[in-house]
């Protein structure tokens, strides 16, 4: 692979935001791509990361002379591990308010935000970067969120990249800019979070313990989340499973997927799912060792779902919206995989791994859009095929074009 510069899709929002907000922060997982994106964007602005000590030491102990040092702006990389540079940031935007003056980059998004919402509110702009989305890897725009059911791809030219060698090896950026041999900067990745991430935010005594509580978490992915249940598995209490839940969505390594309550008069689901938004990372935690390896694994059909709903999120973050994503279920097990809040209407969206279309990848979706009282909405199905096309009024999508 090269290591060269690949577009982000979050660039332009990123550009806006700098336009209209004096300061603007961008977080996400450890190695999404967050230092290479704002400091491609902002050449002209001091560059500074919080991780080097001699940097946090003097951010910490002088943090009004660290600041004045960047007349010019500046973009502070890992930012919330000098969390009382808020508090100053405050006052030097209060003076001077000109937009784009300082850019803020984070991994940890609980403590980021305890200090944003605490000291800038009103004065920052937030957005999120994922690891790279199929689209920007492969420089072609999929469909737009708000054209999923309604739109169909041109037809694409025959050959890339096949459907389990892109999930076995998800979308972190260096293993698709540096070459690097995947599983085992998987590895590396998981190991460093653990040691690294999960010391700062949690008290953990045992981090062995933590990491068979991260593989738990992947055994369960695309599943209904029960806290009582994967503590009991995991030899913790309920509200350690909820708080350790709380540190993986904070590190943004999973999302939460709530149930939408719409109630077409049956009783609804409320439970969430936990859907872990790097497939490759999540293949690394089942130990699914290669793209053969996947094909006939249990979790094939879960590891193509978190494929699916990472790919909507980044749609809509790169784009500066809320990830208003919810899946519906109901008691007698009627279910849509996905559900996309558009704020007007509530789009359907199915996610089946099988490259060959079968009729009953439809049937939820036929339930759905007759029980909802409008069989013609537009509805959508992601399917692991090559070939996008539309079948009875539903709009089916290949992987390689979302």
């Amino acid at each position: 692979m090269s290591s060269a510069w690949i577009p982000r899709h979050l660039a332009p929002t990123l550009k806006k935001a700098a336009l209209r907000s004096p300061v603007v922060t961008v977080t996400g997982p450890r190695q999404s791509g967050k230092t290479t994106l704002v400091r491609a964007l902002f050449r002209g602005h001091d560059y500074v990361s919080l991780e080097d000590p001699d940097t946090r030491a003097f951010a910490l102990e002088d943090p009004r002379e660290f600041l004045g040092q960047f007349s010019g702006g500046a973009v502070i990389d890992e930012v919330q591990r000098a969390p009382e540079l808020f508090a100053y940031l405050q006052g030097m935007v209060d003076a001077d308010p000109a937009p784009g003056r300082f850019i803020l980059t984070g991994s940890q998004n609980f403590l980021l935000m305890q200090s944003v919402g605490q000291s800038l509110a009103g004065r920052v702009s937030v957005l999120h970067l994922l690891p790279f989305s199929r689209s920007e890897l492969t420089g072609r725009r999929g469909v737009a969120l708000e054209k999923i059911g309604v739109t169909i791809p041109r037809r694409r030219q025959s050959g890339g990249a096949v459907l389990l060698d892109v999930l076995h090896a998800g979308f972190y950026p260096r293993i698709h800019q540096r070459g690097v041999d995947t599983m085992r900067w998987l590895a590396d990745y998981d190991r460093t979070y653990v040691e690294r991430d999960v010391r700062s935010l949690l008290n953990v005594g045992d981090l062995t313990l933590f990491r068979d509580f991260l593989r738990l978490c992947a055994g369960r992915n695309a599943q209904l989340l029960n806290l009582t249940s994967l503590g009991n598995d995991c030899g913790v209490t309920h509200e350690t499973a909820r708080r350790w839940i709380s540190v993986l969505e904070a590190s943004f390594l999973i999302v939460r997927l709530r149930p939408h309550h719409r109630n077409f008069g049956k009783r609804l689901i409320k439970s969430p799912k936990i859907f872990f938004l790097d497939t490759g990372l999540l293949c690394h935690l089942l130990r699914i060792r290669s793209p053969e390896e996947l094909r006939n694994h249990s979790s094939r059909g879960a590891v193509f779902e978190s494929f699916v709903l990472s790919e909507l999120y980044k749609k809509a973050l790169n784009a500066g919206r809320e990830a208003d994503f919810y899946f519906w279920r109901d008691s007698t097990g009627h279910e849509i995989d996905f559900l996309w809040d558009s704020g007007k209407t509530l789009l359907p969206i199915e996610a089946k791994s099988g490259s060959t279309f079968a009729s009953d990848f439809l049937s939820g979706l036929d339930w759905w859009r007759k029980l909802s009282g409008d069989p013609a909405q537009p509805a959508a199905l992601v399917h692991g095929g090559d070939r996008s096309f539309r079948r009875k009024g539903v709009a089916a999508l290949s992987w390689a074009d979302l």
